[in-house]
This record gives structure tokens, C-alpha cells and sequence, in this order.
């Protein structure tokens, strides 16, 4: 059974920064989409950034300008998410995907 397990997160001010990763247990294959998604209170889930086996990414608009979803290069099935410029509306539970499988969640609050 494959795990995604979360690290990072926390609370942090406005403009500050935070780093989030994701490490898959299985390493038998590469999955070849793996990606962030999050959920704040009383809203959907949404996607916040995914990342394919060479390296594009997608970015939902919000964040496009201040985070950076990377994969490691030499765990191809651990990802990172590069969160700058933290505002209070980036508050949210954070969860890694792939597929049909997702990490725990990890709070990432902004508040000043």
C-alpha cells in the first residue's frame, strides 16, 4: 500500500515562508503526477500546484506568482512545495496527492 508522508508547515506571519514535503513509500514505480492540494475551512478542496516525471508544473492562479513545486531529483516520488510571501488566505490544511492516494494534511496557518 503506498503512504504519502507529509513534513513541514506551522504557523507562520504574513510574508514569511514555509516549506512543505512529500515523500511516496513506494519506490517500485514513479507516479507520474504528484501534487498539493488544500482545505480551508468551510471550502472545497482545491488544487494549490502538481508536478509530472520531467518537471512541468501547474500552478492554481493564486499562487502562481509565490510558490514552487519541485520533485527531488534523486527521489523522483518526494516533492516539495516552496510557499514565499505567505498570506492569510494561503491558511489551510495542505495535502499531498498521487492518484488515488493522499498524506496525512499538515496546517499551515498565517496569521499576524
Amino acid at each position: 500500500q503506498v503512504q504519502l508522508v507529509q513534513s513541514g508547515g506551522g504557523l507562520v506571519q504574513p510574508g514569511e515562508s514555509l516549506r512543505l514535503s512529500c515523500a511516496a513509500s513506494s519506490s517500485i514505480f514513479t507516479f507520474y503526477i504528484m501534487g498539493w492540494y488544500r482545505q480551508a475551512p468551510g471550502k472545497q478542496r482545491e488544487l494549490v500546484a502538481n508536478i509530472d516525471t520531467v518537471g512541468r508544473t501547474n500552478y492554481a492562479d493564486s499562487v502562481a506568482d509565490r510558490f514552487t513545486i519541485s520533485r527531488d531529483p534523486d527521489a523522483k516520488n518526494t516533492i516539495y512545495l516552496q510557499m514565499l510571501n505567505l498570506k492569510p488566505e494561503d491558511t489551510a490544511v495542505y495535502y499531498c496527492n498521487t492518484g488515488d492516494h493522499w498524506g496525512q494534511g499538515t496546517q499551515v496557518t498565517v496569521s499576524s
